[in-house]
């Protein structure tokens, strides 16, 4: 199963400060929370004597935090600054809207916004009985194979579609890879007003997902995931549309910037009937 990806790291000569200092916050996520200094440097393609000044600045500077085992973890400042990012204030707008969904149909349910040629996940939340997903907030998913990416890259332009169906990759015996029928699935998108994938992202999980609009268009995916075996599309599609509503209601006024690389106009479609 291919994994997602992180940023590559910058190892071309000549970078900036500036582009040798991002590398170096590059080299954590979601299965690199702590580093020590040489897997810092090894994951950042830097030299180890470069990788510890830059640290210390961003250590000076609270980006990064040095734990009393010598190794490193991301600083408080920059959950700080995240907090002033646009996706942000969609969480803020969206987390009541998110927790009457996880009630009402009792399945884990996942925001998600456009972030180049992924889906960034901007929340999860589960109940008791729902069903794990891998992805946290924070973390990527692909477009062609979930409903939230297909969501997002229905409604996307041109471009980025290309870019996303260059060269889907295949997850599971049931991802679709052929361009030509996921195409025709994002017009279909269009027209019904929701998408849903059957085990095309991970075995035994099938998933539905509408898109929230702002005042510039689609801003972002909200979808229900669900074990393959649970009451499907008839019990997840009401309450889902009426979360997608009461959403994008809330998102109306506020300021989201650039939540999405590239917000595009949405066309009206029909409500799909539950």
């Amino acid at each position: 199963m291919p994994r997602e990806r992180r940023p590559p790291a910058r190892t071309a000569p000549g970078r900036s400060a500036t582009s040798r200092a991002l590398s170096v916050l590059d080299a954590f996520d979601g299965g690199h929370r702590t580093l020590t200094l040489s897997h810092i440097a090894r994951r950042a393609g830097l030299p180890v004597a470069t990788a510890h000044r830059l640290v210390g600045e961003l250590c000076a500077a609270r980006l990064l935090s040095r734990r009393p085992d010598s190794r490193y973890e991301i600083g408080a400042r920059v959950w700080q600054l995240g907090l002033l990012a646009p996706p942000a204030s969609l969480r803020e707008a969206a987390l009541p809207h998110l927790q009457d969904l996880v009630i009402t149909t009792g399945r884990t349910v996942h925001l998600a916004v456009l972030d180049g040629d992924r889906a960034l996940v901007v929340e999860r939340l589960a109940s008791s009985r729902t069903q794990p997903t891998r992805h946290r907030p924070g973390g990527h998913t692909a477009l062609h194979c979930t409903a939230v990416g297909k969501v997002l890259l229905a409604h996307s332009p041109p471009a980025v579609r290309d870019e996303a169906l260059r060269s889907p990759a295949r997850y599971t015996p049931w991802t679709i890879t052929d361009p030509g029928t996921i195409r025709r699935q994002l017009d279909a998108i269009l027209t019904s007003g929701y998408a849903q994938s059957a085990q095309e992202h991970r075995q035994g999980v099938w998933s539905v997902a509408m898109p929230i609009t702002g005042p510039s268009g689609v801003v972002a995916a909200l979808g229900v995931l669900a074990p393959l075996t649970a009451p499907r599309l008839a019990d997840a599609l009401s309450p889902l549309s009426a979360a997608a509503t009461a959403i994008s209601a809330s998102v109306a006024d506020v300021d989201l910037g650039d939540v999405t690389e590239s917000p595009v106009p949405v066309d009206p479609v029909d409500e799909p009937a539950p």
